[in-house]
């Protein structure tokens, strides 16, 4: 999977968790049932956003949701999905994405694309994504050629930029391309006056997504010889560093002029989950989930009284065990889809939640509130996680 919003579960809280989850699988489910099941390989953290505002700006209803059979990322058990316009929408978007992500790939020669019976079959399977991407907009009344010219422009802007191009003009095609279909949502869900503020918040999550692929992926491609915006129009990282900082804000302000059912998933995704994917790109991001000094309120961190050489934290409580052969079935799925090592994840046999042996969490401050709760938002009403924001 791909994209700039992956939100830590520290951060999510329970409740919220479970939201996000349902519309992940939601995506990838309708990416099988519409596309088959190879199509469910473009399934991304990105795309979902658009079966979240879909969702945000409706009032829920038990036919928005279903229950999925078990699967291997969630450990072999059933889990509540979103299904509707907002997940069909999400995996058409997914998958014209996932096609642009292949394009680049060749055009940049990665790995095996450089071969060139490689990158032909590789252009064969994106063109295949266009087109299934076009049925699925079409039958919601969205065109995706929209996002399919942007792939097209994005290609002749690269190769026209150079030293002094502004860097907006490079990341021009993405914005485009992120504000019709964010826009799009405010019609699936019947409310056309969420359309422009959607669209000016898709444009700069547009931006910030091209911004931030290209901090992260700057030394790689210089490693590579490959073409890198950043380097290609001489922009420095401290004024990458302000224009999405700027994204950030623009975001936060047109969210604020759209009308939503329930916002609370959209809100921790697009304000706070994106400054921690902007902090992260620029290095700036720690842990709060790490032993702090003792504290009365610390009692489990070095020094203190429960800590090393103390009393253990109170376990939480366990499920009934699984069988050998039903424990061992879920032990190959987990290991087959990378969730032993690079995920959180229940013991097989136990239940008991495990964190992935290369995992590493990356949370700021446990809700990152304190910069825009100043400004009157809601975020922290109703909020699970644990902190006292």
């Amino acid at each position: 999977m791909f994209g700039i919003v992956r939100p830590c579960a520290h951060r999510l809280g329970d409740a919220l968790k479970v939201e996000w989850m349902a519309h992940l699988c939601g995506l990838c489910l309708a990416l099988r049932a519409d596309h088959g099941q190879f199509a469910r390989i473009v399934t991304n953290y990105d795309g979902l956003i658009v079966s979240v505002l879909t969702e945000a700006q409706t009032e829920r209803t038990p036919q928005g949701r279903r229950t999925a059979g078990p699967c291997p990322l969630r450990a072999m058990r059933t889990a509540p999905v979103a299904r509707g316009e907002g997940a069909k929408l999400a995996a058409a978007v997914s998958l014209v994405l996932a096609s642009a992500k292949v394009r680049d790939h060749v055009a940049d020669g990665d790995g095996m694309l450089a071969r060139r019976p490689v990158a032909a079959a590789a252009r064969r399977v994106a063109a295949g994504w266009d087109r299934a991407g076009a049925r699925s907009g079409a039958a919601l009344g969205f065109d995706t050629a929209v996002l399919v010219d942007a792939v097209d422009r994005q290609t002749g802007i690269e190769a026209l930029a150079g030293p002094g191009t502004p860097l907006l003009t490079v990341t021009e095609p993405t914005e485009t391309a992120t504000a019709a279909a964010f826009a799009h949502t405010a019609v699936l869900a019947g409310r056309p006056g969420n359309a422009a503020p959607l669209a000016e918040a898709g444009r700069l999550f547009g931006r910030l997504a091209h911004l931030l692929d290209a901090v992260e992926d700057q030394t790689a491609d210089a490693a590579a010889g490959a073409w890198n915006p950043l380097t290609a129009t001489g922009t420095p990282l401290t004024e990458a560093r302000r224009l999405a900082d700027d994204a950030l804000h623009g975001i936060r302000l047109a969210l604020r002029d759209a009308d939503f059912a329930d916002d609370r998933l959209v809100h921790v995704l697009l304000a706070h989950e994106l400054r921690t994917s902007v902090d992260r790109a620029f290095g700036s991001t720690t842990c709060s989930h790490q032993p702090g000094p003792y504290t009365p309120g610390n009692p489990y961190a070095p020094g203190g009284p429960a800590g090393p050489g103390g009393p253990l934290p109170p376990e939480p409580p366990r499920r009934d065990r699984r069988g050998l052969i039903a424990g061992c079935l879920v032990w190959a799925g987990l290991a087959c889809t990378c969730q032993m090592c690079c995920g959180t994840h229940e013991d097989p046999w136990s239940g008991e939640r495990k964190e992935g042996l290369c995992s590493s969490c990356d949370c700021g401050s446990c809700c990152d509130c304190c910069s825009c709760c100043s400004d009157g938002c809601s975020c922290c009403e109703g909020c699970d996680c644990g902190c006292d924001c």
